[in-house]
C-alpha cells in the first residue's frame, strides 16, 4: 500500500511539471506547423511538428508503467508511399495524432488541476503527521509586536489567544499529538483517493496514447479458428 501511494504521489507531482512542459512543445510544434503549412518548406516543419508530438506521447507512455503495467502499443500509419508531402499528410490524418495531442494539450488543464487538489490534500496530511517534530519551528507575527510560535490551522489577526481568533492553533505537544493522531486515521482515505486519482489519470493517458481497439476482434478470432466438427467429406472421397 505505501509503495503504491508513493507511486501515484510521485506521478501526479511529476505532471505538474513535466505536462507543463510536454503540452507547450507541442502547443509550439502545432503553432509552427500551421504557420508554414501552406508553404513547400512547412511540410518537413510538419513531419518534425509529428515527431515531437510522438516524442512527447512516449514520455507519458513511459510513465504510465508506474501505475499501470504492460507496454502501450501505438499502431502509427505508415505512408504508402516516399516523399514529403505522402509523410507529412499520413502523419497529420492519423487519428493516433489527434488523439495524443488531446491528450497532451486539450486534458492538461483539468487533469492538472485535479492531480495538484488531490495531491496537495494528501501531503498536508501527511504533514499533518509528523507535526510533534516541527510544530514549534513556525513563527507567526502579528500586529502589536506580538510573535508567538506554532502552527496555525484558522484566523488568528491578534495572536493564538487574542481577540476574534478562530480555528486551532498548535503551540503545545498535547496539541500536536492529537492533530497527529487525526492526521494519520485521515491518511489512509486520503492515500486511497491519492492511489484513485492516479488510476483514473493513468486510464485516461492509456485509452488515448494507444492504438484503437478492434471491438469485434474477440469474434472475429472465433471465427477465425476451426471448428470442432471435422469436414464434409467429398464425393470423391467416398
Amino acid at each position: 500500500m505505501i509503495t503504491r501511494t508513493l507511486r501515484a504521489a510521485w506521478y501526479l507531482f511529476a505532471y505538474q511539471i513535466l505536462g507543463v512542459a510536454l503540452c507547450a512543445a507541442v502547443l509550439i510544434a502545432m503553432a509552427g506547423a500551421a504557420a508554414l503549412a501552406v508553404t513547400i518548406a512547412g511540410f518537413p516543419l510538419m513531419i518534425a511538428a509529428a515527431a515531437v508530438i510522438r516524442g512527447c506521447a512516449s514520455v507519458e507512455r513511459a510513465r504510465l508503467r508506474q501505475i499501470l503495467p504492460g507496454r502501450v502499443e501505438t499502431g502509427y500509419r505508415v505512408a504508402d508511399r516516399p516523399g514529403l508531402v505522402a509523410n507529412a499528410a499520413v502523419r497529420w490524418k492519423d487519428p493516433a495524432t489527434w488523439r495524443e495531442i488531446g491528450y497532451l494539450a486539450g486534458l492538461f488543464v483539468p487533469l492538472a488541476i485535479l492531480g495538484a487538489v488531490v495531491f496537495t490534500v494528501w501531503l498536508t496530511i501527511a504533514a499533518g503527521v509528523t507535526t510533534p517534530i516541527w510544530y514549534w519551528a513556525p513563527v507567526q507575527h502579528y500586529a502589536h509586536g506580538v510573535t508567538e510560535h506554532g502552527i496555525q490551522l484558522g484566523y488568528f489577526p491578534n495572536g493564538a489567544h487574542g481577540h476574534g481568533a478562530a480555528g486551532w492553533y498548535i503551540d503545545s505537544l498535547p496539541k500536536a499529538l492529537l492533530t497527529a493522531v487525526v492526521c494519520a486515521v485521515l491518511l489512509i482515505p486520503a492515500s486511497m483517493l491519492l492511489v484513485t486519482t492516479a488510476r483514473a489519470h493513468a486510464t485516461v493517458a492509456r485509452a488515448l496514447l494507444r492504438a484503437p481497439q478492434d471491438p469485434l476482434a474477440p469474434a472475429r478470432r472465433t471465427l477465425e479458428r476451426p471448428g470442432p466438427l471435422p469436414p464434409l467429406l467429398s464425393q470423391n472421397d467416398m
